[in-house]
């Protein structure tokens, strides 16, 4: 079964390829492919014992974690949005750093601060909370522009630079972020340049009647965080990290994710289209995804998949900062205009 288009419903992928050789020993691509679809498929099962009814933000997580990207989480208040930062770094077997985002919070309280000390009677770093595999910020439109920016240079370069110096970050590094909506009191919008390094964004939503009664009955959500066991180790996520790097993209599926971006360039209501890095980051998306389906090629269906999620939250539309719906259609218009390749 495929993995839900993200912000759809559907069950988590429930094969493996099979392990085999080229003829020349090549077989450790062949078990490092296997064991990326099994982390794939145990990532989302675990996932889905505390979100309950939510797969397409699952799904989200999950390609997030294997793609490498960053995620952002956009919705309101109370539907599971820190819970579901929370499972993923128990699942990935990482510490959560997190960070609660507020309008007085500086820059050096995310990246860290030189202090003095009078031991050495020199300069000592000390590293912030974003020095960590995983982690949180949580409601980041509530940080202004100042705090938001110091993250731009951890997000895409995975470093951080203080005072001339440059500390690496750990390695898979991946950075979660929630946001309330706009018309909600006392958000600062994120800039396009703080857009852009988001891989994905997506929404939780409500849960129907039945998953929310489960959790008022305490079953999933927080309460099974606390018995939630993780599926990998940090050295196992980043393995599976190059194998899905690794998942064969033919000629014709990139140019078609090429087009997808040019094309949102010049679209009727778009005044900033799609960057060339979304279309890096649509198909290491669509990679992802394709190792979730339990395959080590990439297919048009794939990037059709992700597409919302990795474009509708980089366009900026005549709407403004409210316009996220209006940049959603613009995709899936992109999506029914533009030919698909044939395989």
């Amino acid at each position: 079964m495929k993995p839900a288009p993200i912000g759809q419903q559907a069950g988590a992928p429930d094969g493996i390829i099979p392990l085999a050789t080229d003829g020349d020993g090549h077989s450790s691509t062949y078990a490092g492919m296997n064991s990326a679809i099994a982390l794939g498929k145990a990532l989302v099962d675990n996932l889905g014992q505390v979100l309950l009814g939510t797969h397409g933000s699952l799904t989200a997580a999950a390609i997030a974690a294997l793609s490498g990207g960053h995620l952002l989480i956009e919705d309101v208040p109370g539907v599971g949005k820190t819970v579901l930062a929370r499972a993923l770094a128990t699942s990935l077997g990482a510490e959560l750093s997190r960070v609660q985002g507020h309008p007085d919070l500086l820059p050096s309280d995310v990246t860290g601060v030189s202090v003095f000390s009078p031991d050495t009677s020199s300069w000592e770093f000390r590293p912030g909370p974003v020095f960590a595999h995983v982690v949180l910020v949580d409601e980041l439109n509530r940080t202004p522009p100042r705090t938001q920016s110091a993250l731009l240079e951890t997000m895409e370069e995975q470093q951080v630079s203080v005072d001339g110096q440059s500390w690496p970050l750990p390695r898979p590094h991946l950075v979660i972020a929630t946001q309330n909506p706009f018309s909600q009191r006392g958000t600062y919008p994120l800039v396009e340049s703080q857009l852009d390094r988001f891989a994905l964004a997506t929404a939780v939503g409500y849960p129907d009647a039945a998953h929310e009664t489960q959790l008022v009955l305490h079953k999933g959500g927080k309460f099974a965080l606390e018995t939630l066991q993780p599926v990998c180790s940090t050295e196992e996520w980043l393995w599976a990290q190059r194998a899905t790097e690794s998942v064969s993209v033919a000629p014709a599926v990139a140019n078609y994710a090429v087009e997808l971006c040019r094309t949102s360039r010049s679209a009727p209501g778009v005044r900033l289209g799609a960057s060339p890095r979304a279309a890096i980051w649509l198909i290491r998306s669509a990679q992802a995804y394709a190792v979730l389906s339990t395959r080590a090629y990439v297919v048009p269906d794939d990037v059709k998949a992700v597409a919302v999620s990795c474009l509708a939250h980089r366009l900026v539309t005549d709407e403004g900062d409210d316009g996220i719906g209006k940049a959603v259609q613009v995709v899936r218009s992109l999506l029914e205009a533009t030919p698909t390749p044939r395989p």
